[in-house]
């Protein structure tokens, strides 16, 4: 199985114990902040050079305060997902079903995205200024 498979799909939690829960989430908490930070600072590189990009190069590079406030959000969101784990479980009482993996799952891809999301935004700006220039509206 590869790494990719493994990180995604990942076995859940043995017990269904509040305890077991956690530890299960805390396991991978590195990695999740490893995955969604160096997409943060892909976003950040890329925001970078598309702002020296003619016309009209911009100097100013991106602030570290919202790449920080961005980081802390994550994980305040990444605690959420064994919390919502531990009230489903609560909630179910009987046998509940292993959900720490889907919410894993898509919390990382969902958190992903929303880091890659200025890159997106940073394009189809420098986009619209360079018709603008070029067409000189």
């Amino acid at each position: 199985m590869s790494a990719l498979v493994r990180l995604l799909y990942p076995v859940p939690a043995p017990s269904r114990s509040a305890a077991a829960i956690i530890g299960w989430w805390e396991r991978r908490r590195l990695r999740f902040n490893l995955i969604v930070g160096a997409a943060g600072f892909f976003s950040i590189g890329i925001i970078n050079l598309v702002l020296a990009l003619p016309p009209n190069p911009e100097l100013a590079g991106i602030p570290l305060g919202p790449a920080v406030v961005f980081g802390v959000l994550a994980n305040v969101c990444y605690t959420a997902g064994w919390a919502t784990e531990l009230t489903f479980n609560a909630w179910w009482r009987k046998d509940p079903p292993a959900i720490g993996p889907v919410l894993f799952r898509q919390g990382l891809i969902f958190s992903v995205g929303l880091a890659l999301l200025p890159v997106a935004l940073a394009g189809a700006a420098w986009a619209l200024k360079f018709a603008r220039w070029v067409f000189s509206w």
